[in-house]
């Protein structure tokens, strides 16, 4: 049986007609740059997470490296991230300037562990990365909890959760609109994504939405005004046109990847030396990965390559022991929990159109498995 990791062309048939045409309309117009689709897909896309502003970039990672440059962050300062992600996180730190400071992470959810960003907090912290890990809700509220006792910002690593949902004081709220910033990736495989790479962030404070418009765009106020440093991190119109079209099926596809979720949660519940996702009562996960856990992982990994089933590891490296940072003095122990976790995890095929007897020759080949 044929199973990618990701079909992107299925998602392209299902959208087809109304992608082709929305291409069409920008070619015809020719505002590529900053172009009315933009405009639209920003003012879309607010609405959708629930905030009041939107600014499309040119990738994720330039979404979280802007969103730290408009705090005012640079050398000296120090940002709390967790040791256990995609390292697009502490390079947007690090190109600022600023120090990254890892946290471990908690052994269930794979999220940032509040309990451990008090202990790394000094007078130089100035803001709390929080990642929404393969599509679950990192612990909002006691991370705001303390970046409010602390006067720190939160900028939300939304890369991979896209119309996730956390119950906050009874309400549901989207992630990317809680904290000061949310930044999204639009690479893609994510859950909403461009035809190439694309970011956008979102915020309810006018000030940073003003400031993250010119970052974007040279650092100007007109055409040829420059009053900051700034960059060249637009998102195309083009791409925008298309991530319109998308975003009108965003919620229904992570519907659909729940229900995938739930049937390999239903037929992998029996097997002992499998460890499922968590899920917290208080948070909808929109399962951008869906990410097992294993002492056999290796095993299994060979096992599923001779049949040609694509699984990955996400993520076998924690940032703490990436040499780009051997120079932050972390030494292996240093998180004991993200090591653990970078050492069993594997994820399997996850997106809305995996079809049932795919899931179910998945887990057939991994009932093989033994120890």
């Amino acid at each position: 049986m044929r199973i990618s990791f990701i079909d992107l062309n299925a998602q392209y048939k299902e959208l087809k007609k109304d992608i082709d045409l929305a291409i069409k309309e920008v070619i015809k117009r020719g505002d590529f740059i900053l172009g009315k689709d933009l405009r639209l897909f920003e003012e879309e896309f607010a609405r959708f997470c629930n905030a009041k502003y939107a600014v499309g970039l040119n990738s994720g990672t330039d979404a979280l490296f802007l969103a730290l440059k408009s705090l005012g962050i640079g050398p000296d300062d120090e940002v709390i991230v967790p040791a256990f992600t995609f390292i697009a996180t502490s390079l947007a730190v690090s190109y600022t300037g600023a120090r990254p400071v890892f946290v471990d992470i908690r052994e269930d959810t794979y999220n940032i562990n509040p309990e451990g960003i008090k202990k790394v907090i000094t007078k130089n912290t100035k803001a709390i990365i929080p990642v929404h890990l393969f599509g679950q809700p990192a612990d909002m509220p006691k991370i705001l909890e303390l970046a409010k006792e602390y006067n720190l910002k939160v900028i939300e690593d939304s890369a991979q959760a896209h119309g996730a949902r956390i119950r906050m004081e009874g309400c549901w709220r989207k992630v990317g609109a809680i904290g000061d910033i949310g930044c999204f990736s639009l690479y893609p495989t994510k859950n909403l994504s461009a035809m190439g790479d694309g970011g956008i962030i979102v915020t309810n404070a006018e000030r940073i939405y003003k400031k993250i418009l010119m970052l974007r765009d040279y650092g100007r106020v007109s055409r040829y005004k420059h009053i900051i440093i700034g960059y060249n991190s637009r998102l195309d119109t083009i791409q925008a046109g298309i991530l319109r079209v998308k975003l009108k099926r965003l919620d229904k596809w992570n519907l659909m990847r729940r229900r995938i979720a739930r049937l390999y949660d239903r037929l992998l519940k029996d097997i002992p030396q499998i460890i499922t996702p968590y899920v917290s009562p208080d948070v909808k996960h929109v399962y951008h990965l869906y990410v097992i856990r294993t002492k056999l992982r290796d095993k299994l990994l060979k096992v599923f390559n001779k049949k040609g089933i694509p699984a990955l590891i996400h993520y076998p490296i924690p940032l703490h022991l990436q040499k780009v940072y051997k120079n932050l003095g972390y030494k292996k122990g240093d998180f004991p929990v993200a090591e653990k976790v970078a050492s069993q995890i594997l994820s399997l095929p996850m997106y809305p159109h995996l079809k049932e007897e795919q899931v179910r020759f998945i887990v057939g080949i991994l009932k093989q498995v033994r120890n």
